[in-house]
């Protein structure tokens, strides 16, 4: 596999994570006052290792979970406002590196085709 190609497919990888958790942590936000619900998360730091050790970018899909590791309010609930606001936020950057990582290879790969012309 070519290593351009194989990083397109990273980073196109990383744009559907990132979008699985935006939608994990608006979902998180809209159930902030609903009894009982637990906050889902996106997993993908175990899955990018695993994703660059076989070289298949394909493998790296992302996958929601309930991490059960926060503070359970009297309600049942643990979804923290402050804490989705700041996973939104590092969620976004992350979503804006990736597109703007992708965009400068795109931008690269056309100055090289016209420069064969």
């Amino acid at each position: 596999m070519d290593s351009r190609t194989g990083m397109i497919g990273y980073l196109e990888a990383g744009l559907k994570v990132a979008q699985l958790r935006g939608k994990a942590i608006a979902g998180n936000i809209a159930n902030l006052n609903t009894p009982g619900y637990r906050r889902l998360a996106a997993k993908f730091s175990e899955q990018l290792e695993k994703a660059l050790a076989s070289g298949k970018p394909d493998a790296l899909a992302g996958e929601l979970f309930r991490p059960m590791n926060t503070e359970i309010g009297a309600d049942g609930n643990d979804v923290d406002l402050d804490m989705e606001v700041g996973e939104m936020i590092e969620n976004s950057a992350m979503y804006k590196t990736y597109m703007r990582v992708l965009a400068k290879t795109y931008r690269q790969m056309e100055l090289a085709m016209r420069s064969q012309l």
